[in-house]
């Protein structure tokens, strides 16, 4: 099995309010991650993000690179970046910042994960810290196991929790019939899964974070 997510940079709205009213409600931002010509990463983003659209504690922001191309140059360290950074960067890093939590779905490129990627992680700090990060991977025989593998590492040293629950998919593009997964079922029990670690944490996290600061 493996997961993508959803197109571009729109935001799905979870269809109701929870019963605790909208203080209640998570913003989770799905990372596409791959940029390559011909991508399979909408097609699992799509599916995943309808998956979480059905909660009623969810609210979706799908943070497409194509969509929201990234400066390929950092600035100096403790330098601002140039203005025309400073505007790509403006289209992306207040999603992240706003994010409760993060899904990345992402392919397996060389036994790890794209570039563009990597240039998203690596040009934010503070918006990944004291936040949690799933997973979906789609590949082939690894089924994007071995870039989810070293995201855990790099994601760590920037504070964020990993959570255990990962979907992939093994030979994407034959486990899905158009838009849906062939064993629609059991993927979606897997991605409900993670989505209810995700949330899990979410909550623990932004709770905490509220009685004290992260790293005071």
């Amino acid at each position: 099995m493996s997961a993508s997510t959803t197109p571009a940079a729109v935001s799905v709205a979870a269809s109701a309010a929870p019963a605790g009213g909208s203080a209640d409600r998570l913003r989770l931002a799905v990372i596409v991650g791959s940029t390559r010509g011909g991508r399979f990463g909408p097609t699992v983003a799509t599916w995943l993000s309808g998956i979480a659209a059905e909660r009623d504690d969810l609210d979706v922001d799908v943070v497409d690179l194509v969509a929201t191309p990234l400066p390929s140059a950092m600035p100096g360290y403790g330098q601002a970046p140039d203005p025309a950074d400073a505007a790509l960067m403006a289209a992306v890093t207040p999603r992240l910042a706003a994010a409760d939590a993060f899904v990345v779905v992402t392919p397996e490129y060389n036994h790890s994960y794209p570039a563009a990627l990597k240039n998203l992680i690596d040009l934010h700090f503070a918006e990944w810290q004291a936040k949690p990060v799933g997973f979906v991977a789609y590949g082939g025989l690894s089924g994007g196991l071995r870039a989810v593998e070293h995201l855990r590492q790099v994601f760590a040293e920037l504070h964020a929790v990993t959570v255990r629950e990962t979907v992939s998919f093994h030979g994407a593009a034959a486990t899905f019939d158009g838009p849906e997964p062939r064993d629609a079922e059991s993927c979606g029990k897997a991605a409900r899964t993670l989505l209810d670690q995700v949330v899990w944490w979410a909550r623990a996290l932004r709770d905490a974070k509220a009685v004290r600061p992260y790293g005071s």
